[in-house]
């Protein structure tokens, strides 16, 4: 299994597949390359894409360095796009599209950017995220208690406190407190924009790559609207919805959109 170094001395764990223009994917909160839908994704991409996939700091078969910083986890996805040969196409969904989206603001590479549901709050459709949210999940984590911090990042999500309390009984749950301690690092990245607020003029003018954002047709209202301002806030951003999609958003359905997006490749009906 490759990993290459972050410029602190990291080592981030990553694997490639396929053939054509490079194409990176940014996962989510709790996603890793063993854990989350980059996997079924990567496969139906790599006939056009050479698709590099990759455990984000701290998870996964990768190291990580403390004190976190934002600043370190662009690093990383800068050392990703110079193994795949200087630029590249990227994907983020989630809290991965806050983080490439910051990575292309800050002028990495990156030829084109799509964007999938960045989790940001723009007005009163939604709760803010609480203040202390960032430290009551780090208390969890530091006395050792993984399962209360991914009840928390659920509960904040709105996760039903019925499939939450069945998670724990599921395979899955010990996939998700491996990385509990990542859940601080994704919300440092979007709290910013969780606080009801329009975003400020000229936040990403450093982002200048021709850019896709998209949600879902089913997903609420606060998350739409969220992705129509960034869509509006960008320089050169085209803004798409996936009908029948929520933000568990299904690999089939995102295939055609990048298709166009990235190759000019229009799908036949």
């Amino acid at each position: 299994m490759p990993r290459i170094l972050s410029r602190d001395g990291t080592p981030i764990a990553f694997d490639r597949a396929g053939q054509g223009p490079p194409l990176i994917l940014v996962d989510g909160a709790l996603c890793y390359r063993a854990s989350g839908p980059s996997g079924p994704l990567a496969r139906l991409l790599q006939e056009h894409f050479t698709v590099y996939r990759y455990d984000r700091r701290g998870r996964g078969e990768s190291g990580d360095t403390t004190p976190y910083t934002v600043d370190r986890e662009i690093d990383d996805l800068a050392a990703i796009i110079d193994e795949a040969g200087g630029s590249a196409f990227v994907y983020g969904v989630s809290s991965g599209a806050a983080l490439a989206l910051e990575a292309a603001n800050r002028g990495l590479p990156i030829g084109k950017l799509a964007l999938y549901e960045a989790p940001f709050i723009v007005d009163d459709t939604h709760p803010p995220t609480p203040d202390d949210f960032v430290p009551r999940l780090e208390a969890a984590v530091a006395s050792k208690r993984p399962g209360d911090a991914v009840k928390l990042f659920m509960q904040l999500v709105g996760v039903p406190r019925v499939f939450i309390v069945l998670m724990r009984w599921m395979p899955a749950w010990s996939k998700l407190t491996a990385v509990a301690h990542t859940i601080p690092y994704d919300i440092t990245i979007v709290q910013e924009h969780q606080k009801g607020r329009p975003f400020p003029p000229r936040r990403w003018a450093g982002a200048t790559a021709p850019t896709l954002v998209m949600d879902g047709g089913k997903s609420p209202a606060w998350m739409r609207n969220g992705m129509q301002a960034l869509a509006d806030a960008l320089l050169n951003a085209t803004y798409r919805t996936l009908p029948g999609q929520t933000h568990m958003v299904k690999a089939r359905v995102q295939v055609p959109a990048l298709l166009e997006f990235f190759k000019g490749i229009t799908p036949t009906v």
